[in-house]
């Protein structure tokens, strides 16, 4: 393999590893492929997305050279977004609420980012990121990009979110695979990644179920009543019952995966693959070992290690 021309080409092309350890080890049928995404420079799954969204709004005009870039974020499209930015001159500020680990502010601040924090809604738990502080999040995101006069990377509406997935996780995933998934599980943060990845995926098997991962408890793409809007899944899950870019997108299931579940299924991917995720890496575990326990017993379920264990080392995720 050839050296990179720049950090942007080094994004995409993660491995992927067999999770057979961990379903033999609960004597369950399939088997779950993990893209391990935390292995892109960024140590996230976003900086796809980060990179689509740039690229996309350059050739739409709608970035222009040396143009701040404003976005919410809860820490790791901040930071694949402040890695881009760095390398191509733009000015970038990260608008992210004070309940989410202060390991991400710490590494976008190294990248140069600014960062601004904003407090959490009264009520909310350090550590829980609600709806109600992500719309105090989009509040000052609105206000400081018509302040800078900025572009808006908007990660939960810009199309360049979940094209990056459609261009590159999913036919990635399907090669991965040698063409034998029949299922993919998603937790869902802005949507960007299981809409993109679900259309590609169906382009090559239509018949592949795509299932959306929430907390249980705010589990509001579903439908269902949400009863704890607060949770420990950080990056997503935000009881939103509206995320523009899933409009479309095929679902054929949805799936609820508690805080403890997903803390237990991300500690024992560390133990027993040698994996060490986050927190919705945990959860989308967590959701393919339920879906072999039940819908997809025999079948093979493919899911994204979204980010590193390294970005939690201050929660309780680590004891």
């Amino acid at each position: 393999m050839q050296a990179h021309h720049g950090i942007s080409d080094a994004i995409g092309r993660t491995p992927a590893v067999w999770l057979d350890r961990m379903v033999a080890a609960r004597g369950l049928r399939g088997r779950i492929l993990a893209k391990l995404d935390y292995l892109n420079p960024g140590f996230s799954k976003k900086d796809r997305a980060a990179r689509g969204i740039l690229d996309l709004a350059a050739q739409r005009g709608e970035l222009t050279q040396g143009q701040p870039v404003v976005e919410l974020t809860s820490g790791n499209m901040g930071t694949g977004l402040a890695i881009l930015c760095a390398a191509r001159g733009h000015p970038f500020v990260a608008v992210m609420s004070r309940g989410n680990s202060p390991e991400r502010a710490r590494m976008m601040r190294a990248l140069g980012a600014e960062v601004v924090l904003v407090d959490q809604a009264e009520g909310s738990q350090p550590g829980e990121v609600s709806g109600a502080d992500l719309a105090l999040v989009e509040e000052e995101t609105r206000r400081l990009t018509a302040a800078r006069g900025a572009f808006r990377a908007d990660q939960f509406r810009h199309p360049g979110n979940a094209l990056a997935h459609e261009r590159t996780t999913g036919p990635e995933l399907w090669d991965d695979a040698g063409g034998t998934l029949t299922a993919f599980a998603d937790f869902a943060g802005s949507g960007g990644t299981y809409a993109g990845t679900i259309r590609a995926l169906k382009a090559h098997a239509a018949d592949l179920r795509g299932y959306l991962v929430e907390p249980e408890g705010a589990a509001a793409l579903s439908g269902a009543k949400v009863t704890r809007p607060g949770h420990p899944i950080q990056g997503g899950g935000y009881a939103m019952r509206d995320l523009p870019l899933l409009q479309g997108a095929p679902v054929d299931g949805y799936l609820t995966v508690s805080g403890q579940a997903a803390r237990a299924t991300a500690r024992a991917l560390a133990r027993e693959e040698g994996i060490f995720a986050g927190f919705s890496a945990g959860a989308n575990v967590a959701a393919a070992l339920d879906l072999l326990a039940g819908p997809e017993a025999g079948g093979t379920v493919a899911v994204i290690i979204c980010d590193s264990g390294l970005k939690y080392l201050s929660t309780d995720l680590w004891p």
